[in-house]
């Protein structure tokens, strides 16, 4: 399914291209180009100069090639990654080419769960994320954040009733922007929703390099349809703290369609899918359009599959909570109706936290069976709390949400006038979609006995997005290609205001339609000549992003226009003076305004040379010229100050009638010249929706690096102390399971040995429970200092003999082999063999010596002699062995008959084209060489031949 961006082809171009530029640079002093005739003429070389060249070029051919060699080591390096982030959980997933690896995969968490909670904590001065935060959120709601995605991009009250709903009880500040800010424990310190986004991504990136074993830094982020340009634009901001580089954001139902797509045909048929998600908080529905063209690649016709996103509706606060929601509220009035005296568990965080997490149980168990349980331990004042509920209950609590659910799809068909039957397949994603009742509805709706479900409704998402982080890398591309044509979920227009405007250009008018192909550019151009202000807007201000009450969302102010005018007001104008603006539809989906400039034409008379041809017709041709001034210039440079492209192409497209031309004075000739002049934009951004200012971002850097060093500091203090738990456990089963301890260590010594992890265990359990890191790892360090001693001699005992035995064998082993060379390899020097016969001589003695010292010496003192000694020396000989045995034998050789000197040289004096020999003197054989073209040219030149 992948490939190296740079493939053979790529390769093998290179390698010509860089052969050609060494040889054209070695011969270029010897070699003629004819510019006439388009080619070169090769003549006489000099036969050394031209080896001792031949030379050069392979030596530095072989170091490109090596340079070659380290690219594609290199590209097979390459990984990308791609995050799913949703209002509950996130997925992510690694494209990575590594030799070993599969290419595309899901990187599972440190609970080996292939997605995770997009939770953040903090709790006694420490930062929990991910399943960490999960395990606290029962106990420390108030401590543990979610659904943090949701709030980018939100003013604070919108934040603030979605968490009420909800019942999380954050403390939730408004910031300068009135966007959210959550206070933590401390009572101090405020976290942007940026920066807690920017922690869930971080901890998304850590499990994507950990799962590629390498460093990973470009990312494609998924994003539900709805988000608008501060979500998006914050979603950015908050990777950019993570340290991703966002190579682009997709809707996450292009990444579904991608999924869908890269492994079918659909050069036989073209078919209309549609994409139903209902996740933990949204539902939306896409139509797609699948179909192939055509194309030539290296000179053959081959099929490429496509697709485009036809239409997106949504419910953005609609979701798989929502019906949680109501069963919770049911339960909820249920265990207040059991405890009595106006007793409402609402008003409790902590109750509320613990019967959420049941009922999300409850509701999955209710999936797949009819009837389900719920029990919440203690859930109010040492009250527990037991209950049923059916299916059908359930069903029932939730009866207006399941019409809720079709008008998505509803409003698809109906905007693309669609029939059901025109309808290849609907795909259901997202964990809500599993619930019987929703797809009954679906299945009602569309006439259908059966939904698709031909892609994970989980991960077809992340992996989806994964093929377009690939596609979108410099080192990966895909063998499997299918186009991707998405479109903005949102239509843009624009509005003018500035002095002068007439009242069509200051009216708000349609920049970019709705669906409009991501990524685009365009550009309005207005005759004005007073600085302006540029607003834009959302389209309809009837579907706009969640939380957002006015349909404009940004605003530039142009400046620079006046002093052009003014600059360029007393020249011969040939229009009026227009102002450009350039705007960009970013492949995320992101509108701005680019650039401005304003276009000046003038017109005046310049003195040109009269020219007298004197060969065939010329006719006088007065170029339009367009000049640029320099981005760095300000708008008051004039235009003396700049530089003319068009004479310079004047003079270059006249160079041949020139040559032919007589020189007869001046004469005026009337130019135009086009002069753009950039304009200064300055983005004025208002509301929540505007972005972290530089110094904020760069604050939240510093404290997010912070926050990194101090949790890879616990990580490390954790580690460190659990090793020391599991050293004295370990230990103290090795002490008293092994009946061979006795052999090589003294009572004194174990009792001594058994005091000091009593005294560690002690203090780990009692002043050791805050240690620092440093603590932890000086006491394993003392305990091993005596206990290694005694293991590594028990080790011994049975290593040991286990490695002399290897040696005795090999020993034996060896004379065979000895014995074999001598009748099968008589070529094998003898000196060779009588230095392998020596050196096991020697490793035989050694041993001898060395097991007769060690039966000497008591088992409680160092040994004489190691296992990893024993097999160090074998391993030695082994190699001389080889080393030996690899000689080959030597070729027989072949004698010549002698030669008959008379018949010889008479054979090369009767041979006209005999070669001259090396020692000759090139000047005795030099003769001039003309060929028919030199004569026609009449510039006959002596050169060397070849």
């Amino acid at each position: 399914m992948f490939k190296h961006h740079i493939n053979s082809h790529h390769l093998r171009f290179l390698f010509l291209s860089l052969f050609f530029f060494f040889f054209v640079n070695h011969y270029k002093s010897s070699i003629f180009f004819n510019t006439n005739l388009g080619f070169c003429r090769r003549i006489r070389f000099n036969v050394n100069q031209i080896r001792s060249r031949m030379k050069m070029i392979w030596l530095k051919l072989g170091i490109i090639i090596s340079i070659l060699s380290v690219i594609s080591f290199q590209l097979s390096e390459s990984a990308v990654s791609s995050i799913d982030l949703g209002s509950e959980w996130m997925k992510v997933a690694v494209v990575n080419l590594k030799p070993g690896q599969i290419p595309i995969s899901v990187a599972i968490n440190e609970m080996s769960k292939r997605k995770s909670p997009a939770l953040v904590a903090f709790q006694d001065g420490n930062r929990l994320i991910g399943e960490e935060a999960a395990g606290i959120i029962a106990r420390y709601p108030n401590k543990v954040f979610s659904q943090i995605r949701d709030f980018l991009g939100k003013p604070f009250d919108y934040v603030k009733n979605l968490a009420d709903s909800f019942y999380l009880p954050f403390d939730l500040v408004e910031d300068q922007r009135g966007a959210m800010g959550i206070k933590i424990d401390d009572g101090v310190t405020v976290y942007s929703a940026e920066e807690l986004v920017a922690m869930v991504l971080s901890y998304g990136k850590n499990l994507a390099e950990f799962h590629a074993k390498t460093s990973i830094k470009d990312a494609v982020i998924t994003v539900p349809p709805y988000f608008g340009q501060a979500e998006r634009k914050g979603l950015i901001q908050a990777a950019e703290l993570a340290g991703i580089n966002v190579l682009s954001l997709l809707n996450e139902h292009s990444g579904a369609a991608l999924q869908y797509g890269i492994d079918k045909d659909f050069s036989n048929q073209s078919r209309y899918v549609i994409f139903y998600d209902m996740g933990t908080s949204s539902t939306y529905a896409a139509l797609v359009y699948f179909s192939a063209y055509n194309t030539k690649e290296y000179g053959k016709t081959v099929s490429v599959n496509q697709f485009q996103v036809k239409d997106v509706r949504w419910n953005p606060k609609l979701g798989g909570q929502n019906m949680e929601m109501r069963l919770v509220e049911y339960f909820a009035d249920e265990f207040n109706n059991q405890v009595g005296n106006g007793v409402d568990v609402r008003k409790f965080p902590k109750a509320m936290a613990k019967l959420k997490k049941q009922v999300k149980r409850t509701k999955e168990i209710l999936s797949a069976n009819t009837m389900a349980p719920i029990s919440v331990e203690s859930l109010y004042d040492d009250r527990d709390f037991r209950s049923t509920i059916t299916r059908e209950k359930f069903e029932e609590l939730c009866g207006d949400l399941w019409e809720q659910s079709l008008i998505p799809v509803k409003e698809v068909l109906s905007h693309s006038g669609l029939k059901l039957d025109e309808i290849y397949a609907i795909e259901l994603i997202g964990g809500a979609t599993r619930v019987p009742k929703l797809q009954a509805k679906l299945q009602e709706f569309l006439g259908r006995k059966e939904l698709d479900k031909h892609i994970d409704a989980d991960e077809a998402i992340v992996l989806g997005a994964a093929l377009h982080a690939a596609n979108l890398s410099d080192g990966i591309k895909l063998n499997r290609k299918l186009g991707m044509i998405d479109g903005s979920s949102y239509g843009f227009s624009i509005e003018l205001d500035g002095v002068g405007l007439s009242n069509n250009e200051s009216t708000k008018q349609l920049l970019i339609p709705r669906l409009k192909k991501l990524p685009s550019k365009m550009f309005r151009s207005l005759k004005h000549d007073k600085d302006f202000e540029v607003s834009l807007y959302y389209e309809n201000g009837d579907m706009l992003p969640p939380g957002v009450s006015s349909d404009k969302f940004l605003q530039y102010a142009v400046s620079g226009l006046t002093d052009a005018s003014e600059k360029y007001s007393s020249r011969n104008l040939s229009s009026p003076i227009k102002a450009t603006l350039h705007f960009s539809l970013s492949r995320s989906g992101i509108l701005s305004l680019t650039k401005a400039d304003a276009v000046v034409e003038i017109s005046e008379w310049v003195e040109v040379p009269k020219k007298n041809l004197t060969l065939g017709n010329s006719t006088d041709v007065t170029p339009n010229v367009t000049v640029e001034a320099a981005r760095g210039s300000s708008s008051e440079a004039g235009a003396e100050n700049l530089n003319v492209d068009g004479d310079t192409s004047s003079t270059s497209n006249s160079n041949d009638v020139e040559q032919n031309a007589v020189d007869t004075g001046t004469e005026k000739k009337l130019k135009k010249r086009t002069f753009r002049v950039p304009l200064k934009v300055v983005e004025k951004a208002f509301g929540p929706g505007v972005s972290l200012s530089g110094e904020s971002l760069s604050e939240a850097k510093l404290r997010l690096n912070a926050l990194d060093k101090k949790d890879a500091e616990r990580r490390r203090t954790a580690e460190l102390k659990n090793n020391l738990e599991s050293y004295i456990y370990a230990t103290r089963e090795k002490l008293e399971s092994s009946s061979e301890i006795g052999k090589v260590s003294t009572e004194q010594e174990r009792q001594s040995f058994i005091e000091k992890l009593d005294e560690v265990q002690e203090w780990l359990y009692m002043d050791g429970e805050d240690a620092s890191a440093t603590e932890f790892q000086e006491r394993l360090d003392l305990l091993k200092a005596t206990g290694d001693p005694i293991f590594f001699r028990l080790n011994e005992i049975t290593e040991r003999p286990a490695a002399s035995m290897h040696a005795q064998r090999y020993l034996s082993e060896i004379q065979q082999v000895v014995s074999g060379w001598e009748k099968n390899k008589s070529w094998l020097p003898k000196d060779k063999i009588d230095e392998v016969v020596k050196d096991a001589d020697k490793v035989k003695r050694w041993l001898e010596e060395k097991e007769a010292e060690q039966m000497k010496t008591s088992g409680f003192s160092k040994p004489v002699f190691t296992s990893e000694e024993v097999y160090d020396k074998v391993a030695d000989l082994q190699d001389k062995v080889a080393s030996v045995n690899r000689i080959p034998k030597p070729k027989p050789k072949i004698e010549k008959p002698p030669k008959n000197e008379t018949e010889s040289e008479g054979d090369k004096a009767n041979t006209p084209n005999s070669p001259p020999e090396e020692n000759t003197s090139h000047t005795d054989h030099e003769e001039p060489v003309e060929s028919s073209s030199n004569k026609e040219d009449g510039n006959t030149e002596s050169h060397d031949e070849l």
